[in-house]
């Protein structure tokens, strides 16, 4: 629902935020209707901020709400709403003001600045300016007094309703005509609206061509400021200081220096010359140390002949010697502090400038801001959305450049994560060689130990079946030698037997023996015959004692022959029994010795048979021994064998 409110300075559109504030809303609307607001004045105009209205007395203490009109005076004010909550946060804001508690009547104010959060929550927002910000501007550069009321009358002159979808009240009603207005609401004004002000009336010519000049100066100094070669376009030159110029290329500071030294003490004295050559430009800057000398030397050193030059002297228009850090950083001052009294101060609009009346100052900043009240709306909407298309922009580089920069911190992190798995990479490669290294020469050397272990092995094998080849033949000599002279001496025994057995046969067997010799081959079969007949006979009479020795003998044949292929347990065995068997066959020889009666030739073949009961006794244990001692190395080797590979075994999973 939209407003148009009629002023002098032009015409604002107005939308009202119905569903947020329908009571202030309706109240403004018919307000509105009854022409409530016509020839209201804006008695309150502070610049940047609000510009005040809605008081038909123009005192701006007046002014009653819509069933305070209908209903009496006792309905002044009402209580209007306060959410949701809308922020003065443009300019061009329509707010109904409120007396204390939320309560508002009448008077309503239009925002003249951006963010005035000092408004938010105590006065209540009711709508926006659509169109006519020009109009704003116009109120905003006002000229007022120190109580902000303006010099000349700005006035509401009409109000047109567009949509009121609010039923009227009861009693209300609304007139047919705009009423004309009365002398209770046009008291309060000062200069109307609609007259005329000359500034040149009663001036000389010579004092409105001052006056211009005037103009003109500030014009350009307020040009100078806006292109930024000034810090603040009322700032004045030193007045100690003079300029000269048209200089001889000759003249020196010196020269100048002895010239107006005559006027009084000199400060400084500079030509000022080419950076690159060191050429004089033919002008110079003198400062005095009183303004009294420097005016002195001012009227009388123009157009004076120096160096077949006639020089001109002015004052210096220069603000060299003031240290400006740059537009809107202040000035340095004596002590190097930063010092903004000569800079001026927008934000403040509720002071006066400093030593300024309001109207001069207002003045000056209307003549800077003419080029903007000059702009058409829709030159307005073109400047706001260029603002606005700026500040996308603005916005798009700055998103673009934290994004290159995220992008570049992440290549960063990236190149030093790299690093780091590089790193990483290097150190486990190193690492890995370290203990490969370790590992080959650790195997290395348990190779090189085994090795030698191996040969000492190897070399303790060699030697032990050498030695024991050689313990065996040794021992076969041995044996042989016995198995030899065993033989030996049965010969002999045989033999010395047989000669007793010769001596005691009848001579019979001589002649039969050496009959062989010379018989015929049938002969030689006859006597063989004989021979073994004799032979068995022989047998069938031998004494039971050599029929014994005989068994014994081929018994011990038996078990040596057995032994061989029998088990060392089963051996010893075998050994008990023997020596068991051979006791009691001594126990029954001794006592068939003594019970028995023989001849001596019985005896001695006794004592014979005894010897050799006791070599084979002797020969036998011989054996067992050498049996024993061959498992007993055998054992050995074994169990060195066992132990052996048991410690390679145990090294090996230690490695």
């Amino acid at each position: 629902m939209s407003v148009v409110i009629e002023t002098t300075i032009g015409d604002l559109t107005v939308d009202l935020f119905i569903s947020e504030r329908p009571a202030a809303c309706l109240n403004f609307l018919k307000l509105c209707r009854l022409k409530y607001y016509n020839f209201n004045l804006f008695h309150t105009v502070q610049q940047g901020f609000i510009a005040q209205t809605g008081d038909p007395s123009g005192a701006g203490d007046g002014g009653s709400s819509i069933w305070g009109v209908v209903e009496g005076p006792q309905k002044r004010f009402f209580e209007a709403e306060f959410l949701p909550k809308i922020n003065h946060s443009s300019a061009g804001m329509l707010s109904l003001v409120s007396a204390g508690k939320n309560l508002v009547g009448s008077q309503f104010f239009l925002t003249l600045g951006e963010n005035l959060t000092s408004l938010d929550g105590n006065h209540c927002v009711i709508g926006e300016v659509v169109e006519g910000h020009e109009v704003l501007r116009k109120l905003n550069d006002a000229i007022v007094d120190d109580s902000f009321r303006p010099y000349q009358d700005i006035r509401i002159t009409h109000t047109v309703v567009l949509e009121d979808p609010f039923p009227n009240p009861r009693g209300l009603q609304a007139p047919s005509r705009s009423p004309s207005p009365s002398a209770e609401r046009m008291k309060n004004g000062r200069i109307a609206a609609d007259e005329d002000i000359d500034d040149t009336d009663g001036m000389t010519a010579e004092e409105m061509q001052e006056m211009l000049a005037e103009r003109e100066a500030k014009a350009r100094a307020t040009i100078l400021e806006i292109v930024g070669d000034l810090p603040d376009a009322d700032m004045a030159p030193p007045e100690n200081v003079l300029f000269v110029c048209k200089l001889n290329p000759v003249t020196t500071d010196d020269d100048l220096e002895i010239i107006f030294s005559s006027f009084g003490v000199l400060k400084g004295c500079e030509v000022i010359r080419d950076r690159k050559t060191g050429d004089s430009l033919q002008y110079a800057f003198v400062e005095f140390e009183e303004q009294k000398s420097c005016e002195a030397a001012y009227f009388k050193m123009d157009n004076v002949l120096i160096d077949d030059r006639r020089i001109h002297v002015d004052f210096s228009q220069s603000v060299s010697k003031v240290t400006w850090r740059g537009k809107g950083r202040g000035i340095e001052g004596d002590y190097g502090k930063l010092d903004f009294n000569n800079l001026r101060d927008d934000k403040d609009h509720r002071k006066p400038n400093n030593g300024r009346s309001r109207t001069e100052y207002h003045k000056e900043r209307k003549r800077t801001e003419d080029s903007r009240i000059r702009m058409s709306s829709a030159e307005r909407r073109k400047a706001r959305e260029q603002r606005h298309q700026e500040q996308s922009e603005r916005d798009d580089r700055k998103n673009l450049r934290r994004r290159t920069r995220s992008k570049e911190k992440e290549e960063q992190n990236g190149s030093r994560s790299k690093n780091w798995q590089n790193e990483s990479v290097r150190e486990n490669s190193n690492r890995e060689r370290n203990r490969y290294e370790k590992r080959s020469s650790r195997s290395r050397d348990t190779t090189q130990r085994r090795h030698s272990r191996s040969r000492d092995r190897e070399d303790r094998r060699r030697s032990r079946p050498r030695d024991q080849s050689e313990r065996g033949r040794s021992r076969s000599r041995d044996q042989k030698e016995r198995r030899r002279s065993r033989p030996r001496e049965q010969n002999e025994r045989r033999r010395s037997r047989s000669r007793d057995q010769t001596g005691k046969r009848p001579p019979q067997n001589r002649d039969r023996n050496d009959s062989r010799r010379f018989h015929s081959p049938q002969e030689r079969r006859r006597n063989d015959d004989a021979v073994g007949s004799h032979r068995e006979t022989s047998r069938n009479q031998r004494s039971p004692e050599r029929r014994q020795q005989s068994r014994n003998r081929e018994d011990h044949r038996m078990d040596t022959h057995s032994s061989r292929n029998k088990s060392p347990e089963k051996k010893r065995k075998l050994s008990v029994e023997k020596s068991k068997k051979q006791a009691k066959k001594s126990k029954r020889a001794a006592s068939s010795s003594s019970d028995s009666s023989e001849s001596s030739s019985e005896s001695e073949s006794d004592s014979t048979s005894s010897n050799s009961s006791e070599d084979s006794s002797s020969s036998s244990s011989s054996s067992d021994e050498r049996s024993k001692r061959k498992k007993s190395t055998k054992s050995k080797q074994k169990k060195s064998k066992s132990k052996s590979s048991h410690k390679s075994k145990k090294k090996h999973h230690r490695n």
